[in-house]
């Protein structure tokens, strides 16, 4: 790799790390859902989740960050295009808010099926 690509893939990962530092500063909603990923993966090691599900938990948790921020870039670019109500404008912020809305439920359901049996066993040993 000669020292131009060097240069290109080193500039490449600083503006996606720093797509990551703005989404986190400006974005509630990221915010709230990284929340969510850590306390998710403290109780994935709490009841020591298999590596099945680890891999599930690690997809839809991406699912959810990888729609949140391509909701967030869709929204960006409308609202740079028009701040006046467009009908098209409207349509690609609700679709792209939908697309959330959807890995979240996603994820909600793939985190209740692998933690519940999980919370099940616990709650049994707690009583037994």
């Amino acid at each position: 790799m000669d020292k131009f690509n060097k240069w290109k893939l080193s500039r490449s990962f600083s503006d996606a790390f720093r797509g990551l530092k703005v989404i986190f500063k400006n974005e509630t909603n990221f915010r709230i859902e990284l929340v969510v990923a850590v306390i998710t993966i403290l109780f994935g090691f709490l009841f020591k989740i298999s590596h099945t599900d680890w891999i599930a938990i690690s997809i839809v948790m991406s699912l959810v960050f990888i729609s949140e921020s391509i909701n967030s870039s869709i929204e960006a670019l409308s609202d740079t295009m028009s701040k006046d109500f467009k009908i098209n404008i409207k349509y690609a912020k609700d679709v792209s808010g939908g697309a959330v809305l959807i890995s979240s439920i996603a994820s909600l359901i793939t985190g209740l099926v692998i933690f519940i049996p999980y919370v099940i066993e616990l709650v049994k040993n707690i009583l037994a």
